[in-house]
């Protein structure tokens, strides 16, 4: 059954999905101008990287609570609402970092964390409801190239700001469009639809999801696709700003490196064509090759090196031809009805993984070098690939 779509969206885009690509482009940007800065920021104030490890770790645990009750907010608030809400925890958060002490960082961080699932969620649900299943691939991939966009310039100008001018520069952007953000949100008019707002039982918890979830296989397969290509996200929004400022280059080359990162997402096109031609398993698995196989020979290059950052590039484009395709299998073998419960407790992938990459850096730094971290995110790069084998050949 059709229904109308929202009166901005026929102001704005002449399809739903452009829409969509633009809104998220708009969030993806909010985040990418303090991604460069948050880990150096962190790192100055508490002077060790196992610290901003644990920072990060009980931030995601502090998102991952937000995460799973999202349901509840919904049913209680409204969509709309509950996005708006998570917008403006971005906000409280740059406030944090500006002038709060060194015991908010994590708050912080789990406010930002948190924002960036609630946002995930929502948007996964509006895809999901004004966007038909055969052109969710060319959704998917748009939503990726206009990230690709944001996150192109987003990174470097962030850290520019920091370094060139004034280190409260990038929070304060970040407020401005956070504020931006919720205007054009709110401009579009999403809403849940009455018939299928009737139709869909939302739970007061996620955690009452969690067996129906992953007692389905192609869901667990599909959850453990995300999370773990998202754990190389974690070490490289986290740690590779750091490796940039060991291996001997200047603080606004950290955001140049996560802007290459982005800039990455710009091959969506040629990723979903070839998904296409040839499938979106072949190709989710042949990304996790190449993301393995290059944090394999980062590993072997020791201790930060500039020619590192070579194999840092292409294990990102492992990643990003992940990121186009690595949605696609929850949102076709998810069931309609169970839409909303299953996409709540598929967007904390970003929790686990924000949780479990810094945990795991915290325990290897306290035993080892740095470039252990690298021959773990290696590992977790393997079993995406294993996983991935197990998904079904139609898809």
């Amino acid at each position: 059954m059709r229904y109308p779509r929202p009166l901005g969206l026929n102001l704005v885009e002449p399809g739903a999905g452009d829409s969509l690509a633009v809104l998220a482009s708009f969030e993806g940007l909010l985040r990418a101008v303090t991604s460069s800065v948050i880990p150096l920021a962190v790192l100055a104030a508490l002077e060790s990287k196992v610290q901003v490890s644990v920072a990060y770790a009980m931030g995601s645990a502090i998102a991952l609570g937000v995460t799973l009750n999202v349901p509840r907010f919904e049913r209680a608030l409204g969509r709309r609402w509950v996005l708006t809400l998570g917008v403006c925890a971005q906000f409280v958060a740059c406030a944090a970092f500006l002038w709060g002490p060194d015991w908010s960082l994590p708050l912080a961080i789990g406010l930002m964390a948190a924002e960036a699932s609630v946002f995930t969620v929502c948007l996964s649900l509006y895809v999901m409801d004004y966007v038909a299943k055969d052109n969710l691939v060319l959704v998917e991939s748009k939503r990726t190239f206009y990230l690709a966009a944001v996150w192109l310039t987003g990174p470097a100008l962030g850290a520019w700001l920091w370094s060139e001018l004034d280190r409260a520069m990038p929070f304060l952007l970040a407020m401005v469009l956070s504020i931006w953000l919720i205007s054009f949100h709110w401009y579009l008019r999403f809403e849940q639809h009455p018939v299928l707002s009737a139709s869909i039982q939302t739970p007061q918890s996620a955690l009452r999801s969690l067996p129906r979830f992953f007692g389905q296989k192609n869901l667990r397969i599909a959850y453990a696709i995300t999370c773990l290509r998202s754990v190389f996200w974690a070490v490289a929004v986290v740690y590779g700003p750091i490796y940039v400022l060991e291996a001997g280059l200047p603080a606004w080359a950290a955001g140049l490196f996560l802007s290459v990162a982005g800039s990455i997402l710009m091959i969506s096109p040629m990723i979903r064509r070839l998904a296409k031609r040839v499938g979106v398993r072949h190709v989710v698995v042949r990304a996790f090759a190449l993301s393995g196989l290059s944090m394999v020979m980062l590993a072997a290059v020791g201790d930060p090196k500039p020619i590192g950052l070579l194999f840092w590039f292409t294990a990102g484009l492992g990643a990003g031809a992940i990121d186009v395709l690595g949605n696609i299998p929850f949102m076709r073998l998810v069931k309609p009805r169970e839409r909303n419960a299953m996409a709540t407790v598929f967007a904390t992938w970003r929790e686990v993984s924000f949780f479990t990459a810094p945990l795991v850096a915290a325990g290897l730094l306290l035993i080892g070098p740095f470039w252990l971290l690298w021959a773990a995110t290696a590992a977790f790069m393997g079993v995406g690939l294993a996983v991935t084998t197990y998904l079904p050949r139609r898809l």
